[in-house]
């Protein structure tokens, strides 16, 4: 007689490594399967019906792991988590492993779906360094103190962003170009449980903002009515902030002298590629790659770093400023700047040596999408093989907001 069919599920998970505790995940739930401590974002396999509503709205793609296993991981095993477990070997019988086939083909069907247009889960650059992530979390925060805060915009325009230094003296506090870190709000919100700690990107070169220093940079953009860009925006040197993380295991910084490297970006989405320009410029200034900035922001005025950025020199980085709001002038966007380099773009996009990355707003991805369809059209590429090859291969990132 055949021995009873083992039971077996296929459990949704998030890879903490990769996850930016962004709390996407958790908002878009229509269950509430998706829940938090101080260390990790979590499924609750008893409730998550694998419906399949995080994958897309995730930045990262941390949500799309899975296990198949015969007892579920707990909530408590999974917030103790710093990495994902392997997938463990799952004795089964023929029953069994036809409930396993089963389910592979309704969830690989579900997250078909759910991809559509994303082009692949996105990965790190095969060069980029390896990435510490959540060395600090809600319970265990690291205290750096503040030791610059200056403003970046003109004096006279609406818009106040503020270029933040953070110091972290002893404790150790390694980032690489590309990641973010968290901030704690001191305090409780309106139902009395704390703050999420929000998320900035990281604008210094991983070996601080001033060259081996055990510090670090933030780009803040003041927001009527925002919690944490007030409270930043308004520290004075000398304060003492609680930070998480660091976080993002695929938003990195290529570490080859021969990658091109692509940079789109609408206001304080070019924090991370001030890291990236700065390592650049300590790290490889002979570098073979292109470096191209396609910056976006309604005036020069309100564009964050707009005098440092005029003394880089053309040969480290390629400068194209993109101003939607300048009286009597036409409203320019990033993807007018890329059609208006369409030869250039398409020679690069061609070069499996090139890297896009795209940080600000969201939305603004679908006119960027658009451009480079349009100049991969000219040159006889095709834009939708090519988008997601490079993003399964390390090279083709978003993060908006």
């Amino acid at each position: 007689m055949d021995a009873p069919v083992q039971e077996v599920i296929k459990q949704h998970l998030i890879d903490p490594e990769i996850c930016i505790r962004c709390n996407t995940c958790e908002e878009t739930c229509p269950v509430d399967a998706v829940t938090h401590d101080g260390n990790n974002y979590v499924v609750d396999a008893g409730i998550c019906n694998h419906c399949m509503d995080c994958i897309s709205p995730c930045p990262t793609g941390s949500i799309d792991n899975w296990r198949v296993v015969t007892r579920p991981y707990s909530l408590q095993e999974q917030f103790s988590w710093s990495e994902l477990p392997t997938q463990e070997d799952v004795a089964v019988n023929a029953g069994g492993a036809a409930a396993i086939d089963a389910l592979e083909d309704d969830v690989s069907r579900l997250l078909e779906e759910a991809r559509k247009g994303l082009g692949g889960k996105p990965v790190a650059p095969h060069s980029a360094g390896k990435p510490t992530v959540n060395l600090y979390n809600r319970g265990k925060p690291a205290t750096a103190t503040v030791t610059g805060n200056f403003r970046l915009t003109d004096a006279a325009s609406d818009s106040d962003i503020r270029h933040i230094i953070l110091d972290f003296g002893n404790q150790p506090f390694p980032v690489l170009e590309g990641q973010s870190i968290g901030i704690v709000v001191p305090g409780v919100d309106a139902g009395g449980n704390a703050h999420h700690p929000r998320l900035y990107s990281v604008a210094s070169s991983r070996d601080g903002e001033k060259r081996n220093a055990n510090n670090l940079a933030l780009t803040v953009k003041r927001v009527d009515g925002g919690l944490c860009s007030n409270y930043l925006c308004d520290l004075p040197r000398g304060a003492k902030i609680q930070v998480t993380g660091p976080f993002g295991a695929t938003f990195l910084m290529p570490d080859d002298p021969a990658a091109n490297i692509i940079m789109i970006c609408t206001g304080t989405g070019s924090a991370p590629f001030r890291g990236f320009t700065e390592r650049r410029r300590r790290a490889m200034p002979d570098a073979a790659g292109r470096l191209l900035l396609f910056f976006g922001a309604r005036r020069p005025e309100e564009l964050p770093y707009f005098g440092p950025l005029q003394k880089v020199p053309e040969k480290l980085l390629g400068k194209f400023f993109c101003y939607s709001r300048v009286p009597n002038e036409p409203r320019v966007y990033v993807q007018d700047r890329i059609r208006s380099e369409a030869g250039e773009i398409a020679k690069l996009l061609a070069d499996s040596n090139t890297h896009v990355y795209i940080c600000g707003l969201r939305g603004m991805e679908s006119g960027v999408d658009e451009a480079f369809a349009d100049a991969c059209r000219a040159a006889s590429l095709d834009w939708s093989a090519l988008k997601p090859a490079m993003r399964e291969s390390g090279r083709y990132h978003v993060e908006t907001y």
